[in-house]
């Protein structure tokens, strides 16, 4: 699953991204792009759980 996070602007902005979504599925692998904010993640939860787990820290994801 892809999403773009505005907000994403920097390094620590980035660590709090995966943070949120390795506290949700430890397992999960994401990649990150911060100057095209943009960030992939390969898990096994479902999309919407992801999103959520995001939108909770302040990182509100668009589907990209």
């Amino acid at each position: 699953m892809k999403f773009r996070i505005d907000n994403m602007t920097c390094g620590g902005c980035a660590r709090s991204v995966t943070r949120a979504i390795q506290k949700l599925d430890p397992a999960a692998e994401v990649s990150i792009d911060v100057d095209g904010r943009l960030v992939e993640v390969r898990s096994q939860r479902p999309e919407g759980e992801v999103a959520g787990a995001l939108q909770a820290v302040g990182f509100p994801p668009v589907a990209a």
